[in-house]
């Protein structure tokens, strides 16, 4: 059944793209064959995270000159919080790695030259 559906659609590919009736239907700039890799692009950011410890901190040094010493307890409490979101990207990623879902453009890329696709047109 899949096969037979596979069959008509080359032949309905192959009708529009034919002279038969003047103008093709359909005129391709680029063969219809899919590329073997994806292109390398970086997932994206998250949000920005310890606005409020940051903004905290730059008020603090701004009434006290600047003074890293009178700060003490802002530049901790910032501190804490880089570390602690540093940490849970880092458990994120290694999650997101092991659970699957979507792979990566590397991942893909080499999957798809391990099985490359057809070279020619339908």
């Amino acid at each position: 059944m899949a096969a037979q559906g596979g069959v008509l659609f080359q032949e309905k590919v192959s009708r529009l793209l034919s002279r038969q009736n003047g103008k093709p239907v359909l005129k391709p700039n680029r063969p219809l064959v899919l590329k073997d890799s994806v292109a390398n692009r970086k997932p994206k950011k998250g949000e920005a995270s310890c606005i409020t410890e940051m903004s905290l901190l730059m008020a603090c040094w701004k009434q006290n000159n600047f003074v890293d010493g009178l700060c003490s307890n802002e530049i901790h409490s910032f501190y804490t919080c880089v570390q602690t979101t540093q940490a849970a990207m880092k458990n994120r990623s290694e999650q997101g790695n092991i659970t699957g879902g979507r792979l990566s453009p590397k991942q893909a890329t080499t999957l798809l030259r391990r099985f490359p696709n057809l070279q020619s047109e339908i």
